[in-house]
């Protein structure tokens, strides 16, 4: 899950791609003799750390020219290009379900003979493994950073008034109650973007759902009705914490307040640091796994691939793109965008992590992290609204309502991915 949402590509325009077409534009040799390898990347927040590595390759390498494109709503832009069969040589995008989509096309290439491999976190390697609809032979892309999501709190403000660090959802719960006891806000929402139901959905279900269950539920093995419920009723029992009418606030207005000093607690990512910093680049932000286990050892750091490279299939000299992701993996490198974006290096090394991340520091240490659940879920679902829409619902069905619902849409917005999955199953069945 991150701030800047994007469409994924549906499984229609999978047949408007067609196999064996004529290629443009793919390493293609420039007009000074140099290999062209050009990538589209997604980060629009990123644009200038870009522009300063393609300058910096460009002016150490004689032979490759890299062209480096971060176009706004880049996902629109791939999908349209893809339509032209204008494709770029190495795509930068985020670990979900467009991810899956461009995979589930046979887009993207198999780069298991890509020795930079070999210095990716297993973790995040096997969360890319997660999202391929059906388990497919080889890896596709090079995971380069991650964030990291849970709850930001303000440090000076626990030290001022001696409160711990959860560990467990009782703990939590308990916290919430002591701090509101002292006067001070637990929390602040910016509910009234839709998109922002989703972080605490995702840190909670980390700890309280299987991994695998959009994976599951696909298969016919389970429902969401089945492995949702606690996520859900915990994320309502939040509300009791929040700031009156938190459907009133945004995005901004909450990493506004939190910035002010007008909540103790923030349940969001850690790309929220550079909008929080904007507003007061003083506050001293730390961060923690979201407890919402009883059992300590069950809770796990909510973290995904937030931007990881991918050569397309089309790309005519493997060998220059492979030489361009050595560039961007180049320690400095690395650490320079960490610097910059706040972000959690994919790579294994003795990176200097941002000061907010120190309260998870161990977990991203040992790999001890699971994916957002929502990585999994069509863009089309909406499923951030339909939060919304049962976090706003005071009814005592509630809950049933809404998990009902989501197993309903899902089954409707699934439709052929679930038959696709399911002839899979069989057809593995059936060989054994």
């Amino acid at each position: 899950m991150r701030r800047h949402t994007t469409k994924a590509i549906g499984l229609g325009l999978v047949g408007m791609i067609a196999a064996g077409t004529v290629l443009t534009g793919c390493g293609e040799s420039a007009d000074n003799g140099k290999v062209r390898i050009e990538i589209v990347q997604y980060k629009q927040e990123a644009v200038k750390v870009f522009e300063q590595l393609e300058a910096e390759f460009n002016a150490t390498h004689d032979d490759i020219e890299l062209v480096i494109d971060s176009p706004n709503d880049a996902t629109t832009i791939l999908k349209t290009r893809f339509i032209r069969e204008d494709y770029p040589d190495i795509i930068g995008i985020g670990g979900d379900i467009n991810y899956s989509n461009f995979l589930d096309s046979d887009m993207l290439m198999d780069i298991s003979d890509y020795e930079g491999l070999s210095d990716i976190k297993e973790a995040y390697l096997q969360t890319d493994k997660e999202l391929e609809f059906v388990p497919k032979e080889g890896v596709y892309a090079v995971p380069y950073m991650a964030n990291a999501a849970g709850v930001l709190y303000n440090r000076e403000m626990f030290a001022e008034h001696g409160w711990e660090i959860p560990t467990t959802w009782d703990e939590l719960i308990a916290l919430c109650e002591q701090i509101q006891a002292e006067g001070v806000q637990p929390f602040y929402f910016g509910f009234m973007d839709t998109w922002t139901c989703l972080a605490p959905w995702n840190a909670i279900a980390v700890d309280l759902a299987p991994s695998d269950v959009c994976a599951e539920v696909n298969k016919g093995n389970t429902t969401f009705t089945e492995n949702y419920r606690e996520v859900a009723e915990k994320e309502k029992s939040l509300l009791a914490y929040a700031q009156d009418d938190p459907f009133a606030y945004g995005y901004n207005d909450a990493c506004t307040a939190f910035a002010n000093g007008d909540s103790a607690m923030y349940a969001i990512g850690s790309y929220a640091v550079p909008q929080i910093k904007s507003v007061n680049p003083d506050i001293d932000i730390d961060s923690f796994v979201f407890p919402a286990s009883n059992n300590a050892e069950e809770n796990v750091l909510n973290s995904g691939n937030d931007l990881q490279f991918s050569v397309m299939n089309s790309c005519e000299n493997k060998e220059a793109a492979y030489e361009v992701m050595n560039f961007l993996l180049q320690d400095e490198n690395v650490q320079m965008y960490i610097d910059d974006q706040s972000a959690v290096p994919c790579k294994k090394g003795e990176f200097v992590l941002p000061s907010m991340l120190d309260g998870m520091a161990d977990y991203i240490n040992e790999g001890k992290l699971v994916d957002y659940q929502d990585h999994h879920y069509p863009s089309e679902m909406s499923v951030d609204a339909m939060i919304q829409t049962y976090l706003l619902d005071d009814s005592e069905n509630a809950t049933d309502t809404f998990l009902k619902r989501f197993d309903t849409e899902w089954v409707r917005y699934n439709r052929d991915l679930i038959q696709k999955v399911q002839d899979y199953e069989n057809e593995q069945n059936s060989a054994e």
